[in-house]
Order: structure tokens, then sequence, then C-alpha cells
């Protein structure tokens, strides 16, 4: 049995971030906009859930239209199945990542970021998965003193530590 790899760019909007994981059920679509607007009512999103059976659609929910396309676009591009793509904004990731692990039909998040990212799909004759994620870029360095001073004064502004 023979594949082929390739390499689906996905980057978020500016002031965005992305998750992207796999799912395995039709339902997941309506699941993930409720655990999104029950978590950070004002988190405006989009999310787009590729389909494995039956129809095979890229099913798609939101309450941001240019967001919502986006994720369906690309979700469309992936094309693998039973993975999602939410394209978040005036939220964090760590606000709902909890909540949309356990929708019960999420099975995997691969990436939670506003960084670039890379996903390494492969593709058979049956169709498509993927197979890993490059998360940003490599590391420059280790940690000095002044840098960790800033981390501990950065995550203190935000509100994520006293």
């Amino acid at each position: 049995m023979k594949f082929e790899t390739k390499i689906v760019k996905l980057e978020a909007p500016a002031d965005c971030n992305l998750i992207l994981g796999q799912s395995h059920f039709i339902k997941t679509v309506e699941d993930l906009h409720e655990a999104i607007v029950n978590t950070v009512p004002g988190a405006e999103f989009g999310l787009a859930f590729s389909e494995a059976s039956g129809d095979c659609l890229v099913r798609k929910s939101g309450n941001d239209e240019s967001l919502t396309e986006l994720a369906a676009d690309k979700t469309f591009e992936l094309g693998c199945g039973h993975s999602f793509l939410i394209f978040l904004k005036n939220a964090y990731p760590i606000n709902v990542i909890q909540r949309i692990m356990n929708v019960p039909e999420v099975v995997n998040i691969y990436c939670a970021t506003a960084n670039p990212v890379q996903v390494i799909v492969a593709e058979t004759e049956q169709g498509k998965g993927i197979l890993s994620i490059i998360d940003g870029f490599k590391p420059k360095g280790i940690e000095s003193k002044d840098d960790e001073e800033y981390r501990k004064n950065f995550l203190r502004e935000f509100g994520y530590k006293f």
C-alpha cells in the first residue's frame, strides 16, 4: 500500500488562535459551538468539521462569518476525515480547551496556538489523515534570568498568575 505526504499550512488571522483536533461524529459541530459560547460568551469564532462517512461534507458553524468560512475552507483543504478546526477571537485556547476536550466526540487535540502551523498529511487511496503538526518555530536558545523574569511578569500582566 502506498501513500503520499504533503504539508498544509494553517495560519490564524491577526488577534486569533486556532485549535486543530480530531473527533468522530456529525454532532461535533453543534457540540463544539455550544462548548465555546457556554465557556466564553464574548468569544468570536468559526469552526468546521470534516465528515468521514455518509455525505463526507465539511460541516461548519460559528458566530463570525469570516472565521467560519476560513475554517471551512482550510478544513476542506486539509481534507482529513473527522478533523476539526476552530479559529478563535476574543478568547484564548486556555479559556476553552478543557471544555472542548470534554466534548464526548473529541478524541484528540493536535494543537492550540496563535503560531503558524504546518500540518503533515498522509494520503492513501481511501483518504487523508493527519500525521503530525509543526507548531511555530524551533527554539533560538535557553531562557536566561532576564527571560525568566519577563515570562513571570508577562503572565501576571494578563492575570494568569498572581
